[in-house]
């Protein structure tokens, strides 16, 4: 039992100004990539410096809450009057607990809202530029493979002049041949050569080299 061969990937096209737009368009894909996680990183750092305020605040907040908290055991402690000098300072160190409670939760909110705006200053024109990027070189590498599959398996040049027919500009074809459906029937390689050339040239590929009988020379 024979098993199915996968058709082949090539990334890039045989012909070298297409080859070249090609790898262009590679680089300028990085370059995107790379700019907008630069600046992604740069928007997370601007806004997380906002928190460093929150920080201190809480730092502030806990360590007053503290230093209440210790003064208020302290002044348990005094003989008769301890119970009742305590709880001012109970309540000083509440407010400044709240208070580094409420830094806190304000750093917390800035790092999640700097994490969020880095993500997607950097996903969304990435995503967007190389979604397209991805789907055109992935058309073009399934294209290119099967065709350069099909050369490699000797295919007849027929199926590749009747595809440039249905697939091609008119104009294109009219200049292949003046008579194209005639040529394929009467089986001229030359104009099936020229029409099979639109299409795997279409597909990034080099034709294979015209073989012409003396007869036909």
């Amino acid at each position: 039992m024979s098993s199915r061969r996968l058709t082949p990937m090539k990334l890039y096209a045989d012909l070298p100004g297409r080859r070249s737009a090609q790898v262009l368009a590679d680089v300028g894909v990085l370059i995107w990539v790379v700019g907008w996680l630069w600046l992604a990183r740069h928007v997370h750092d601007a806004v997380l410096a906002l928190a460093a305020p929150a920080r201190r605040l809480e730092s502030a907040g806990g360590s007053f809450g503290s230093s209440m908290g210790d003064a208020s055991h302290t002044l348990r402690q005094v003989p008769v009057v301890g119970d009742q000098l305590h709880g001012p300072f109970d309540r000083a160190a509440a407010t400044g607990q709240g208070i580094a409670g409420a830094g806190h939760d304000l750093a917390t909110g800035i790092t999640q809202l700097a994490t969020v705006l880095g993500l997607t200053t950097a996903l969304v024109p990435i995503g967007v530029v190389g979604g397209v990027w991805l789907v055109r070189r992935a058309r073009f590498a399934r294209r290119a493979g099967a065709a350069q599959r099909l050369i490699d398996g000797k295919a007849d040049l027929e199926l590749f002049a009747l595809r440039a027919m249905s697939r091609q500009p008119l104009p294109r074809v009219a200049r292949a041949s003046d008579d194209p459906v005639g040529a394929l029937r009467s089986g001229d390689r030359r104009a099936i050569h020229a029409l099979a050339t639109l299409e795997l040239r279409a597909a990034g590929l080099r034709p294979p080299a015209l073989q012409v009988s003396p007869r036909e020379s």
